[in-house]
């Protein structure tokens, strides 16, 4: 009988690890984009996130994907409305707050597709 072969483990890139963590990679501490990341590591970050994720998850700068979350928009509604790079959590505060046609217009979009995805999921 063959003996088990050790456990691997598993590494992701910082990239890869940062977003999963729904953080920016370069607003992460320099470690962090210097090394790799392992399931474990992640495992214990998403359950008991040190402080400067906690900060970032908080404060910002976010990714695309975080900003469209909060805005309840698509990734592509922020670029068509003019969104590019990151922003703070003060920053889609004070989006939120102005509510500009752009941003109304891509949530209705957004909640339309949604429906509709939904709609297509219950056949």
């Amino acid at each position: 009988m063959p003996s088990p072969k050790p456990k691997t483990v598993q590494t992701m890139k910082p990239a890869t690890a940062a977003k999963k963590l729904g953080v920016l990679l370069s607003a992460t501490p320099a470690e962090f984009q210097a090394g790799v990341v392992s399931r474990d590591e992640l495992n214990e970050m998403q359950s008991t996130p040190p402080a400067w994720l906690a900060d970032l998850r908080r404060n910002g700068p976010h990714p695309k994907q975080v900003i469209a979350a909060k805005l309840r928009v698509s990734t592509s509604g922020l670029i068509r409305g003019g969104i590019t790079g990151p922003l703070t959590t003060a920053e889609i505060d004070e989006l939120k707050a102005e509510n500009p046609p752009w941003l109304e217009r891509e949530r209705t979009i957004h909640a339309e597709a949604r429906k509709e995805a939904l709609r297509l999921k219950q056949r």
